[in-house]
C-alpha cells in the first residue's frame, strides 16, 4: 500500500482527491491509514469483495473523474496524471485508457508467455475479451449513474460494464501512455475455468442466450490456450 500512496503523492498533478476502501485491514495498516492527511480519505468496513469497494469509492468521490489503482500497484511516473488531463484528452471525452505493464508471476497472456505490455483496443474485439484495463482506464463519474459494478460478477465486473458501455456506443478516448504498473497474480489471471464461467456468463446476459455456444467455444479455447502456454 505504501509503494501506491507514494507514487500518488509524487504526482505533478495535484488536483486529486483519494478514497482508500479498506476491508477491515489489521491495526497496523488501520494506524497508518489514521495518519494520512488530505487529499487521501479512506472508509474501513467488510465489504463483498473488490467491486463492492470500488462501488463505496464511487459513491464517496466528488471528483469528476474516476480512477482505480490496486493496492500494491504504482502510477508509471510522476507526470502520468498531468499527461492524461491535458485537455486534448478530456475535452468531449468520458472515457480515456491507456497502457499498463504487468508485474508478477503469472503471464497474464493466452497467446504470449513473455508479453507483460497490454494495450487498451475499443473495437468489436470487446466481445471476444476485456479491451481496458481498470488501472490503464479513467472514467467520467457520470457514466455510472445509471449503473455500477455489477456484484454478481466477482471476477470481471470490470469486464461487464466496459462491455456494456461499448454495447451502448460509448466512445473511448485511446492515449498512447502508459498508466500504471500492475500486479498479474490476481484472480481474473490466474486461468481457472471459473472466471470463463463468469465471462460466458456475462456475455449473454449483455446480448442472447442464443450466443450462448459461441461465448462457450471462445472462453474454452482461451482457458486451454493458457494451460497450455503457462503449464
Amino acid at each position: 500500500m505504501q509503494k501506491t500512496i507514494d507514487s500518488i503523492k509524487k504526482q505533478t498533478f495535484k488536483d486529486v482527491e483519494v478514497w482508500i476502501i479498506d476491508g477491515c485491514s489489521n491495526k497496523e495498516s488501520q494506524d497508518f491509514l489514521k495518519g494520512l492527511d488530505a487529499p487521501f480519505f479512506y472508509q474501513s468496513e467488510k465489504d463483498n469483495g473488490i467491486y463492492d469497494a470500488m462501488n463505496k469509492g464511487i459513491s464517496l468521490s466528488k471528483g469528476e473523474w474516476l480512477y482505480f489503482l490496486g493496492s500494491g500497484d504504482v502510477l508509471f511516473n510522476e507526470n502520468i496524471l498531468s499527461a492524461v488531463f491535458e485537455k486534448s484528452n478530456i475535452e468531449l471525452s468520458r472515457l480515456i485508457a491507456g497502457k499498463i505493464i504487468y508485474a508478477g508471476v503469472k503471464k497474464p497472456f493466452i497467446y504470449s508467455k513473455n508479453k507483460m505490455i497490454k494495450n487498451p483496443f475499443w473495437s468489436f474485439s470487446m466481445w471476444f475479451r476485456n479491451g481496458l484495463h481498470h488501472q490503464g482506464t479513467f472514467y467520467k463519474k457520470e457514466l455510472f449513474l445509471d449503473y455500477n459494478y455489477n456484484l454478481k460478477y466477482k471476477t470481471l465486473s470490470d469486464y461487464w460494464f466496459n462491455l456494456q458501455l461499448y454495447k451502448n456506443k460509448e466512445k473511448c478516448k485511446l492515449i498512447d501512455f502508459t498508466i500504471a504498473k500492475c500486479n498479474s497474480d490476481g484472480v481474473s489471471k490466474s486461468g481457472n475455468w471459473n472466471v470463463y464461467r463468469e465471462e460466458i456468463s456475462l456475455k449473454k446476459s449483455l446480448s442472447s442466450v442464443f450466443y450462448a455456444p459461441i461465448f462457450y467455444i471462445i472462453a474454452f479455447s482461451k482457458y486451454m490456450s493458457r494451460k497450455i502456454v503457462n503449464d
